[in-house]
């Protein structure tokens, strides 16, 4: 493998494939949100429990319970995912309810375990 196998030794600029791609680019404020996105959701932590949400509406127990984990941590986890807009939740009586915010939610986090899943099939 040489050192420059990954490096572009060419000097051609491709005009219309730059310009393409510029004029599609998105604000700098959706690049922010979208790091954003991927930074909370990628904490293990809140992977397990972002599993745990797509397999099944959950309170606070439960999601503990499943993870071993206290209430309390469960809670704060919870917050960061909620504020996010990542998890949303519902009341019942002195329950509350834990799921997924949306089906796009629901998507990334299956698609990721989907590709992990593939490439771990692909290097057998």
């Amino acid at each position: 493998m040489s050192i420059n196998e990954f490096t572009c030794d060419c000097n051609i600029i491709h005009g219309n494939i730059v310009k393409d791609t510029i004029s599609k680019m998105p604000k700098e404020d959706m690049f922010y949100k979208i790091a954003e996105f991927f930074k909370i959701i990628g904490d293990q932590t809140r992977t397990k429990i972002l599993f745990a949400l797509d397999q099944n509406e959950m309170c606070v127990c439960d999601i503990a319970n499943v993870l071993n984990m206290s209430k309390s941590s469960i809670s704060h986890q919870l917050a960061i995912l909620r504020k996010s807009g990542i998890v949303k939740y519902r009341k019942e009586g002195k329950e509350v309810y834990y799921t997924l915010d949306d089906e796009h939610v629901k998507q990334v986090f299956e698609v990721g375990i989907e590709h992990i899943e593939h490439k771990k099939n692909e290097n057998k």
